[in-house]
């Protein structure tokens, strides 16, 4: 798989005990990375030379050393509903989007973990022209300052890792992210407004239930039954429905955490009477709940999303069988930010 070609590693890709580790290796105290730290979480810094506290001797040697940023902004769209999407460059010129969702009570950023993705979902766009690599953990901890830094004064409560790239496909990297953004030493976000989404790789989310970390994990399921969701989402193939469940199942049993399935509705496909008898089945007796996502159009698929009262009598079904489910709506329709419409750009 291609890789960045740094000389430099990004200074954001440090944990606190690695950058403890690095001044210790130039014969700096262990204080340094306590001020750098400060300086990039919860100061905001814009780059090493904003580091007044260092002396001029160090930040130069940081300069020297390590790169502060690691992606360039190309475009920003604002949606009518405040969503705004960002496009990013990174230094080998590959290219990632990321979400700024604004809401009554929570800002929220949705992370992108690769460039591309290979798991090819039947209904989203950002598998499309498949994986060109995995983003290392500077990129993606990059993408969560910008955009916090660049939140209109509302403090950012919430990540999610449901942008381009399946997250657990990243799996180091992307633990590595949260274990430093939930980190004491710089300006943590509760582990527990943190999501990690996944289409249903089975060793990742067994591996993540060792993590002790305790993020919300939500799983795309997206079909009730093996046909169904093998149709839309080839990884079914592999990992089939009832062992995911069984898997998810599983995850519940050994970390206490309710897990989300995230689960979309196509009219005629995934919204009928037969798949919400299927779901109330699949899932009695699970600790869980279901996110219900109206399709959103990606011109290179041809299904359609059902109507409102389609989706109201979807929901109100699965609660006569005992299945807590929300419908969840679109965000950012209108420049193309919504859920399944991100896409790897060229």
């Amino acid at each position: 798989m291609p890789t960045p070609s740094l000389s430099k590693r990004n200074i954001k890709g440090f944990s606190y005990e690695e950058l403890v580790d690095y001044f210790g290796s130039i014969k700096e105290k262990p204080f340094r990375a306590t001020q750098v730290f400060e300086w990039i979480y919860q100061k905001g810094a814009s780059g090493f030379e904003a580091m007044s506290s260092l002396p001029i001797s160090l930040r130069n040697r940081l300069q020297e050393d390590l790169v502060f940023n690691s992606i360039v902004l190309e475009k920003q769209n604002g949606s009518a509903d405040q969503t705004n999407k960002f496009l990013f460059s990174l230094n080998d010129k590959e290219k990632i989007e990321t979400v700024l969702i604004p809401a009554q009570e929570r800002t929220t950023v949705c992370v992108s973990t690769q460039a591309g993705c290979k798991f090819k979902c039947g209904f989203c766009a950002s598998g499309l022209g498949g994986l060109r690599r995995n983003l290392d953990c500077g990129e993606i901890i990059d993408q969560i300052l910008y955009v916090k830094q660049h939140s209109e004064n509302r403090p950012l409560s919430h990540v999610v890792f449901m942008g381009v790239g399946e997250p657990l496909d990243n799996y180091d990297n992307v633990v590595k992210a949260i274990r430093i953004i939930n980190s004491p030493q710089g300006d943590p976000i509760a582990a527990r407004r943190i999501t990690i989404s996944t289409c249903g790789l089975i060793p990742q989310i067994q591996k993540l239930s060792q993590e002790k970390i305790q993020v919300e994990l939500a799983v795309s399921l997206h079909g009730s039954n093996n046909d169904i969701r093998g149709q839309l989402m080839p990884v079914n193939r592999k990992y089939p429905l009832a062992d995911l469940v069984a898997a998810c199942r599983s995850y519940i049993q050994k970390t206490n955490r309710q897990v989300t399935f995230e689960y979309i509705l196509i009219k005629n496909l995934t919204c009928t009477e037969k798949s919400a008898e299927e779901l109330g089945k699949l899932f009695k007796g699970m600790i869980c709940k279901i996110n219900l996502i109206p399709y959103n159009k990606v011109e290179e698929f041809p299904h359609e999303p059902p109507t409102k009262m389609e989706m109201l009598l979807f929901k109100q079904r699965l609660a006569q069988l005992g299945v807590h489910a929300t419908i969840r709506m679109p965000r950012g329709k209108d420049v193309n930010a919504a859920c399944g419409q991100l896409r790897h750009s060229s």
